[in-house]
C-alpha cells in the first residue's frame, strides 16, 4: 500500500483499455505531452507521425493552422504505422504574435530572432488537437488558446538562454516547463497548453467524441 507521500509508478500503467474501448494512441514523440498524460492517469501507447510539419499554409487563422498540423499528424501516424482500429491523438503547438505565427525556430540564429520578438510583448500560444477514431473513421479538431506576457530579456540573457539548448524544438523558442519560465511575467488561461497538451481540452473532446476519459485512465 502506498504512503501518503508516495508516488504511483505512472510508466507501468497497462496501455490497455477495458473491454470494448479502443487503445489510446499518442501520435507524437514530446516527452512533455508524454508526461502529462501520465502524471493524469492517461494508459496510452506512442506511434510518433513520420512527418515534416511546415507543409500547412500560413494564409488561414492561427487556430486553424493548429489543428490542421494536429490532423496531418494524427493521419501520418494511422498511415505510417497502418493503425486499423484506436483513438489517435495529435497535437502542434504555434505561437501567435500580432497575427503572425511562429513556430520552432529554424537554427540558434533563428531562435535568437524570435526571443527577441517576444520580448516584452503579449502573445497567445495555441495548441491544435486532433482525435481520430480509426476504425469508425471519425475525427474531431479543437484548439486551444494562452496568453502570455513575457518581461523585456537583454540580449545577454537571449544568447545564454539559446546557448543552453532549451530554445530548439519548441514553438516561440522557449520552454515553460524548464527553465523559460523566468521570462513570463503573466499566463492568462491554461498552464498545461503552454507546455504542449491542453489537458482540460482534451478531455472535452474524448467527452464529445463519445468516449468517457475515465475509461483511458489507470
Amino acid at each position: 500500500m502506498q504512503g501518503p507521500n508516495e508516488k504511483r509508478d505512472l510508466s507501468r500503467l497497462d496501455p490497455r483499455p477495458p473491454a470494448g474501448v479502443p487503445v489510446f494512441i499518442l501520435a507524437s514523440n514530446s516527452p512533455r505531452r508524454q508526461e502529462l498524460l501520465r502524471q493524469a492517469g492517461y494508459r496510452f501507447i506512442v506511434r510518433p507521425p513520420p512527418i515534416d510539419d511546415r507543409g500547412v499554409s500560413a494564409l488561414v487563422s492561427p487556430g486553424a493552422h493548429a489543428e490542421s498540423l494536429a490532423y496531418m499528424k494524427a493521419m501520418a501516424s494511422i498511415k505510417g504505422h497502418g493503425l486499423r482500429d484506436g483513438l489517435v491523438l495529435a497535437a502542434d503547438t504555434i505561437v501567435e504574435l500580432a497575427g503572425r505565427i511562429i513556430g520552432k525556430p529554424r537554427d540558434e540564429a533563428d531562435a535568437r530572432r524570435i526571443l527577441s520578438e517576444l520580448s516584452g510583448s503579449q502573445h497567445r500560444v495555441i495548441t491544435g488537437l486532433a482525435l481520430v477514431d480509426v476504425a469508425a473513421g471519425r475525427r474531431l479538431l479543437a484548439h486551444e488558446v494562452t496568453g502570455i506576457r513575457m518581461r523585456r530579456m537583454s540580449p545577454e540573457e537571449i544568447d545564454a538562454y539559446v546557448a543552453g539548448g532549451e530554445a530548439m524544438g519548441k514553438a516561440g523558442a522557449y520552454a515553460l516547463q524548464e527553465t523559460g519560465d523566468r521570462f513570463v511575467e503573466k499566463i492568462d488561461g491554461s498552464l498545461t497548453n503552454v507546455v504542449g497538451l491542453p489537458m482540460e481540452l482534451l478531455e472535452r473532446m474524448l467527452e464529445a467524441a463519445g468516449h468517457r476519459p475515465e475509461d483511458y485512465r489507470g
